[in-house]
């Protein structure tokens, strides 16, 4: 059995609300330093800082669980966990046309900023990241299952975003046997009951990244038993 100290949900430099040291060297720096062993970068509707965050992961020895957080039309954020990176980058593009019709504009929202492994910027996002896509809850959960990926609602608990916050309850469809809850904010039992819990940061700064505070319990040491893991009712 795998012992790993993780930290499920956080943003890089690509979400314009996230912060530009927030680059993948730096987060996964920052993880060697606190002790991690796994990490999940989810910025929002997009995966374009995976590709630079797997090669640094691989060299510090970290697995990363390639995410996305995505937001449906009812403004409740959804994080997909994908099996690989390549496949959270082709989903993050289909994504695209559902996207808001309109530019970002980091005067106002923050940059989008595209990273290689050596943290120098190779792109400025332009789509708007930061907005709802047309897509309902059970369409986006019904695609990211499409591709192999599980989708878990985040910080159920927390914020207009918050799926109970926002809708009220859990809905019967689509069924989730993982859900994030905010560990600072009380959260009802019932959407936790036979269910896997992850506590995470939601990081947007460097120094919000979680100590060693979640620990993952997994068979193997990769994404596949994480993605059994979190697709299997407790």
């Amino acid at each position: 059995m795998e012992e790993l100290f993780a930290d499920l949900h956080i943003h890089s430099c690509l979400s314009p609300c996230g912060d530009e040291e927030m680059t993948p060297g730096n987060i996964l720096g920052m993880a060697v330093v606190k002790g991690l062993q796994a990490v999940a970068i989810a910025d929002h509707n997009s995966a374009r800082n995976l590709p630079a965050a797997q090669k640094i992961a691989e060299a510090y020895g970290i697995l990363l669980i390639p995410a996305i957080e995505i937001t449906t039309k009812e403004e409740v954020h959804m994080l997909g966990y994908f099996p690989d990176v390549d496949t959270a980058v082709a989903f993050g593009e289909s994504l695209r046309p559902h996207l808001p019709k309109r530019k970002n504009k980091p005067s106002l929202f923050g940059e989008q900023l595209v990273m290689d492994e050596d943290d120098q910027v190779i792109d400025h996002e332009e789509a708007l990241l930061i907005g709802a896509t047309d897509l309902p809850l059970e369409e986006c959960a019904l695609m990211v299952r499409s591709v192999g990926g599980v989708p878990v609602p985040a910080h159920i608990n927390r914020g207009s975003n918050g799926l109970l916050i926002n809708l009220g309850l859990m809905p019967e469809e689509p069924s989730f046997s993982t859900v994030e809850v905010w560990r600072h904010l009380p959260c009802p039992l019932e959407p936790t009951e036979h269910r896997h819990v992850l506590h995470s940061s939601d990081a947007h700064y460097l120094g919000d990244i979680q100590e060693q505070e979640f620990l993952l319990k997994l068979p193997e040491k990769n994404v596949g038993a994480f993605l059994k893991w979190i697709d299997t009712p407790r």
